[in-house]
């Protein structure tokens, strides 16, 4: 249920987006000490002529507003390097998904497996249950292993799409004729939530992605029971 306090990411479920969380934090707090400094300086100087004037005249206060900010800036890039690598680097996958946009749906294929493909469709509200999401859920989940390095292939057979997950910290464009990829793990089990993120048509608000995690003795068994 959504609260007036729900203003923050949804719970990660992912390494990658666990780190964008933790970036997020450490960008805000370098931005409320430099908002906080500001301000106080402002301040000062609409009420301390001698602040004032130390502001204008010295070469002290330059060369603050000069190295302080580059460090700063090194502060932020650093960990922003670390994870632009993490969500374009795939090492070693044990599973291959590839995933194509439709208008408007999406369909999967499970590259590893002999004729394992489907295609997924938002549920019609006239078929929701009662434990069912509103314009989310769909009648093909789309199921992954736990725990596993996924890779993530991503294209479109017609238009531009977009492909995004926010609790896995995935958002990858699917256009025709481009294949994308994309580094996917859960770390917990659960069912996630996504939808197209590019405005590609008056249905794309009704593609939903819907990700759910098992265990791999769940998978196995699932992937089993589709041959």
């Amino acid at each position: 249920m959504a609260t007036w306090n729900k203003i923050n990411f949804p719970d990660a479920a992912s390494p990658i987006m666990e780190q964008m969380m933790f970036f997020h934090d450490h960008t805000m707090v370098i931005l409320t000490l430099i908002t906080i400094l500001v301000a106080y300086m402002m301040t000062n100087s609409l009420f301390n002529k001698n602040f004032n004037r130390l502001l204008l005249e010295g070469q002290e206060i330059e060369t603050f507003w000069t190295i302080i900010p580059a460090f700063m800036l090194i502060f932020i890039a650093f960990p922003s390097l670390q994870i632009l690598y993490m969500m374009d680097e795939t090492t070693n996958p044990n599973l291959t998904i590839k995933t194509i946009g439709h208008q408007w749906y999406w369909s999967y294929e499970y590259s590893d497996f002999k004729q394992i493909s489907f295609d997924t469709y938002m549920t019609p509200l006239e078929e929701n249950q009662i434990n069912s999401f509103r314009l989310l859920d769909v009648d093909n989940r789309t199921i992954i292993p736990t725990n596993i390095n996924i890779r993530m292939l991503i294209t479109a057979a017609d238009l531009i799409h977009s492909w995004a997950m926010p609790s896995l910290g995935i958002k990858a464009d699917a256009m025709p004729g481009r294949i994308n990829q994309v580094p996917l793990m859960s770390s917990r089990s659960g069912i996630f939530f996504g939808q197209c993120s590019e405005i590609c048509g008056a249905n794309h608000s009704f593609m939903p992605i819907v990700i759910e995690s098992v265990p791999v003795k769940n998978f196995i068994k699932w992937i089993n029971s589709l041959d």
